[in-house]
């Protein structure tokens, strides 16, 4: 036991004295966080718009001041036709424009009746800048939002989780499932690859700890720092970021360790394959980075993709671990409610370290 706690004191000394590895497991979870909490956003904040109206009756008044009173628009015109509101977009004065219909107040009274779809239909038209049809979307719905909740107005909106629609609540999740896969495959693979490349792997497999622990005792400091910066992140993410934790510290952590022990088997089935510190570096930034970003609904729905997307995004580890802990931190719900995605990522980390661990055996023999 000495001698394999000496192989994981000896592993942890040489990341503590690489300055490019610390900065990397340390700088990177904080810049990350950042970045996609506060530059790389998809909240909606003073959108510039234009109102357009004919006349200004008491709820059309009504819905005008709501708007305003938002932080997601800004008020900055109001014309009378659609034509000036349009133009005002073409000359980048404007981003969206909101077109009231002529005796909106009135006609919503009417509009209240069930039969009355027709002009349900027709009292408000959005104008937008769709150049970026993800921002033109998000701003529709916001106003959606906005005038729905109009005192008077046909619906009632009530946004369940994330009331405020903060994308750092999407985003947080997302971090930690890339982060957490990065350290845990890409380090530990390169730091593996890195003693064989040296030449000094076979003097670790000759000592008389078993090979099998002196692996072990590689990847270990490499687990403590994953659950290290998972700490991190939840922390800055709550305190930072505001975001949530409704659901279980526990279960949080429980499925986080799954997933960090199939980073790690799949972090050893690379070194195993890579002969150099570049090919392993290339092969995890293949097989880990792009899908990640790609493919594990980080940044793009998963049921947006297509078909063939989606299909191979089901051998995604990342995909189940983000979509569990939206769940578990966003939504809060119990461990049953997930039971699908540990299911999957135990399953998949099971055969991964088998399949590693067998490939290792036999270039050992």
């Amino acid at each position: 036991m000495k001698q394999f706690l000496s192989f994981v004191i000896k592993e942890t000394r040489h990341i503590l004295r690489d300055k490019r590895t610390m900065l990397i497991l340390f700088g990177m979870p904080v810049a990350m966080m950042l970045i996609f909490g506060f530059a790389i956003t998809t909240d909606v904040k003073n959108v510039r718009t234009v109102i357009v109206t004919s006349s200004m009756d008491h709820l059309t008044q009504q819905a005008v001041d709501r708007l305003a009173a938002s932080e997601y628009f800004t008020i900055t015109a109001a014309v009378a036709t659609p034509k000036e509101a349009e133009l005002l977009i073409r000359n980048q004065k404007a981003d969206m424009a909101i077109v009231f219909a002529q005796d909106f107040g009135a006609k919503m009274g009417e509009s209240i009746h069930p039969m009355s779809v027709s002009k349900r239909k027709t009292l408000v038209q959005f104008i937008i800048d769709g150049t970026d049809p993800n921002m033109a979307q998000q701003w529709t719905t916001y106003a959606t939002g906005v005038l729905t909740n109009t005192s008077g107005g046909l619906v009632n909106l009530k946004m369940l989780y994330n009331p405020q629609m903060k994308s750092a609540y999407n985003f947080v999740p997302a971090i930690m499932g890339m982060l957490l896969m990065l350290v845990c495959a890409m380090m530990t693979s390169i730091s593996i690859v890195r003693e064989k490349e040296r030449g000094t792997m076979e003097v670790l497999l000759v000592s008389p700890v078993k090979p099998l622990m002196v692996v072990v005792a590689k990847v270990v400091p490499y687990m403590v720092l994953a659950f290290i910066i998972l700490t991190t992140i939840l922390l800055m993410g709550h305190f930072v970021l505001g975001v949530p934790l409704h659901g279980s510290i526990v279960w949080i952590y429980l499925v986080s360790t799954i997933y960090i022990l199939l980073a790690l088997s799949l972090g050893l089935l690379i070194s195993n394959i890579a002969n150099s510190q570049l090919m392993a570096l290339l092969l995890s930034a293949m097989v880990l980075l792009v899908p990640i970003i790609m493919l594990s609904g980080m940044m793009f729905p998963v049921e947006s993709m297509p078909k063939i997307l989606q299909w191979l995004s089901l051998v995604v580890p990342p995909r189940y671990y983000i979509a569990a802990m939206r769940k578990l931190m966003i939504m809060g719900v119990g461990i049953e409610e997930v039971a699908s995605e540990v299911a999957v990522l135990t399953g998949f980390t099971v055969v991964l370290l088998a399949i590693s661990l067998a490939k290792f055996n036999k270039r050992l023999e």
